[in-house]
């Protein structure tokens, strides 16, 4: 069973991964439990459209992502063992850090944030 010390280190490696887009996107939660980016698009119902973010809860760690939503052939490339850590359409849940797992969400979080500049994605 996961330690509150590890399931914090997960929160802070996935928040790092999100991190580097910060300057570009809009910071919309930074909480010791909850941090959140969001795109300038502003959608229909006058929100701005969510890009990621990473949610600490008591026994796991939640990574969203909704270029993998918006842009479903991003799931094509996804590993099986990536795979098996999505709940949902846009969410990967970890319980202890795997670099190789968080190397691979890093990609597609870089890759997201290429496609969600394009319009056919939003």
């Amino acid at each position: 069973m996961p330690t509150k010390a590890n399931v914090e280190q997960v929160f802070e490696k996935l928040k790092a991964i999100l991190q580097p887009y910060a300057a570009k996107l809009i910071v919309a939660a930074d909480r010791k439990n909850y941090y959140a980016l969001e795109t300038n698009h502003v959608m229909k119902n006058k929100h701005r459209l969510y890009f990621g973010g990473v949610k600490l809860g008591k026994a796991y760690v939640s990574y969203y992502l909704m270029p993998v939503y918006a842009c479903p052939e991003r799931m094509k490339n996804l590993s099986p063992v990536l795979k098996k850590r999505m709940q949902g359409k846009a969410c990967f849940n970890f319980k202890t850090v795997d670099e190789r797992l968080f190397k691979e969400l890093a990609k597609l979080t870089k890759a997201g944030a290429t496609e969600f500049k394009a319009p056919k994605c939003l």
